[in-house]
């Protein structure tokens, strides 16, 4: 973990996340055999290539000779070739031929040019270690919702989101925020159930009651299941849904009144632009088929259309606050919740402070 950071002394949007740990950037489908991919992590630019024979490897996505993309370049084999002049590359970064040198020079290897990223396949994703490579041996990846798992159903959701990533956090921790979502989800009330904090973590349990005598939305019940909230009775405690953020990812879970897991979420909002104000969303979403056979799947494409326009009203409403805080200057949010404010002290005692790219020292200096 990194050196705490000092709530008062840092704006939690002046803080960037911790490269050290294992980051999705790019969905395995979207790098085909025998081909180059550029990606972004926090500025800084990644090349994933997957060679026709062997595993996937990434590398700095800047030819060593004229900083040029590789990514721009062709697979051959097990190396990538810049497409300017043609330096092959293999997986460790060394230059391993400059085609227009004889072959005793071309004995003489470049090591070490390109840097290389530790770099792991699974569960439908590409990640790669940005840190210290000496601790991604010893850094265990996050738990993917329940992919692999037959008895769920998983679909996975990937937009990009203007914002700041500690926003995505606070987004989804705060359930008070369901007003929003009053055209998808009607009239719902969230119930705080108490939290919970240790080393790396911060959780919150809610559950959720119908407010009124108007129809509960098909969507909304199939995800919370059937409520009525009647204000003279004590409100039984059905569905209770967690979320956690065990630094940087971010899950959520819903049990029914049995205990027995229903639905599981994992998201990791990994920014991609230096100035830390955008980040790509990689989420896995896992839900319990029911008994009836098929029964999931004839109504997958409405969870997907609902879970869909929630993340949007969510996208939108950060973005707003990422608008707020570079028109302000910074971060005059006033901020009572109190899993909230520890969500807070979390995000800003696991990061690194924030340092200014080229660009950004430019303007300011314009």
């Amino acid at each position: 973990m990194a050196e705490a950071l000092s709530d008062k002394t840092h704006d939690l949007r002046r803080v960037d996340i911790s490269p050290d740990y294992w980051y999705p950037i790019a969905w395995s489908e979207d790098l085909k055999a025998g081909k180059a991919i550029g990606r972004n992590f926090s500025g800084q630019p990644i090349v994933l290539v997957r060679p026709k024979r062997g595993p996937v490897y990434a590398l700095e996505d800047k030819c060593a000779h004229r900083q040029v993309p590789l990514s721009e370049g062709v697979v051959e084999g097990g190396t990538i070739k810049c497409g300017y002049h043609g330096w092959a590359y293999s997986r460790k970064g060394d230059c391993e031929d400059i085609p227009y040198l004889g072959k005793d020079e071309n004995q003489k290897r470049i090591p070490n040019c390109v840097r290389p990223y530790p770099c792991i396949e699974t569960g439908g994703m590409i990640f790669i270690f940005p840190g210290d490579p000496q601790k991604a041996r010893t850094t265990q990846l996050p738990e993917l919702a329940q992919v692999g798992n037959r008895a769920f159903k998983t679909r996975r959701f990937n937009p990009s989101v203007k914002c700041h990533y500690t926003f995505m956090h606070e987004n989804l921790m705060d359930m008070n925020h369901q007003f929003l979502h009053r055209r998808q989800m009607g009239k719902i009330k969230a119930r705080y159930l108490g939290g919970d904090q240790g080393d790396g973590y911060v959780e919150a349990r809610y559950s959720f009651a119908r407010v009124g005598s108007e129809g509960q939305p098909l969507a909304e019940r199939l995800i919370f299941g059937k409520h009525k909230y009647d204000p003279s009775k004590p409100q039984p405690v059905e569905e209770v849904v967690t979320i956690r953020t065990s630094y940087p990812y971010q899950s959520l879970h819903i049990h029914d009144k049995d205990g027995d897991l229903i639905m599981q979420l994992f998201a990791v909002y990994v920014p991609d632009s230096g100035d830390g104000q955008s980040c790509q969303t990689f989420g896995l979403l896992s839900v319990l088929r029911p008994k009836t056979p098929f029964l999931l799947d004839l109504i997958w494409p409405v969870l997907g259309v609902f879970t869909n326009r929630i993340f949007h009203e969510d996208k939108d409403i950060v973005e707003m606050e990422q608008k707020a805080w570079n028109e302000q200057g910074g971060d005059r949010n006033i901020e009572v919740f109190p899993i909230v404010k520890k969500l807070r002290h979390l995000l800003r005692s696991g990061g690194v402070p924030h340092k200014e790219t080229p660009l950004e020292k430019a303007a300011q200096h314009a």
